[in-house]
């Protein structure tokens, strides 16, 4: 109940602010909402890169954000997408690179430290960019990536406990069926069947697609942040939200979904997300 209670007041929050807020203050409270995840991610990290300056990684996820998410004005002669990919990889390489060494890490941590920045950055990063990028293009469009999340979230939970009898992945998440992924994967495609039909009023194969591979995604996302705490020997990556444990519990399907669902409509051709 205190599960339910919660995602339903976080749900009212994240709508009325898909909603109402500017697509500039909406990327503000994106980048504050993932930021708190990725403080957590760094606690997770410190785990296994004693000594190593991870902290830095909190600021580097709003700069490589704002990178990808085409603030800063464009190289003379380079065009738009090749220089945010080439800002955003340098700040990863070199960057990065030059932070471990000059910060003295301990021989014994540096791979893990340059592991932690290498999925870390991008990790936080291209959600961030991916939700105002799509918030410029059409508000609703994040209402229906969220709609494939929770509610995809919702039906492996409700579905799978009822039904579920094979373990999806048991040394990763052991409550987690294959009938609960089930469940959530025909949700995500029901979503985008229904912004289908009320958008275009037609059954656009395309946006199936786009349904199909973002929850997929939701899912992997969920699996994949379950690896990282499990690895950690942590069962919540903290205790901020009453049900639900840290704020990356509850951002991990959509770090990965939202991406997936952005370049997913670039991939069908349904729209380039324009840029104010």
């Amino acid at each position: 109940m205190q599960r339910l209670a919660t995602a339903f007041v976080l749900s009212i929050l994240a709508v009325t602010a898909v909603l109402y807020m500017p697509s500039v203050g909406f990327f503000v409270l994106v980048t504050l909402v993932i930021g708190w995840a990725s403080a957590e991610f760094v606690r997770i990290a410190k785990v296994f890169a004693r000594g190593a300056p991870v902290e830095v990684l909190i600021a580097v996820v709003p700069l490589a954000a704002v990178i990808l998410s085409g603030f800063l004005p464009v190289a003379r002669g380079v065009g738009e997408q090749e220089w945010e990919l080439f800002s955003a990889a340098l700040l990863a390489s070199v960057g990065v690179g030059s932070l471990v060494l000059l910060a003295r890490t301990p021989l014994d941590s540096a791979f893990a430290a340059f592991g932690a920045f290498a999925f870390g950055v991008p990790y936080f990063a291209l959600p961030i960019a991916s939700l105002y990028r799509l918030h410029v293009d059409d508000h609703l469009l994040v209402i229906v990536l969220l709609a494939i999340v929770s509610l995809g979230d919702t039906a492996a939970l409700y579905f799978g406990s009822r039904f579920g009898r094979r373990k999806l992945a048991p040394t990763v998440s052991p409550n987690k069926t294959w009938e609960g992924s089930a469940a959530s994967f025909l949700t995500a495609v029901v979503v985008t069947i229904l912004w289908s039909l009320w958008r275009e009023g037609t059954v656009d194969p395309r946006w199936i697609l786009v349904g199909a591979l973002t929850g997929v995604a939701a899912q992997v996302g969920d699996l994949v942040e379950s690896m990282i705490k499990r690895g950690a020997g942590l069962k919540d990556s903290g205790n901020l939200l009453p049900g639900h444990g840290g704020m990356l519990d509850r951002m991990d399907a959509l770090l990965f979904a939202a991406p997936v669902f952005l370049f997913s409509r670039w991939l069908t051709g349904l729209g380039l997300s324009g840029l104010s």
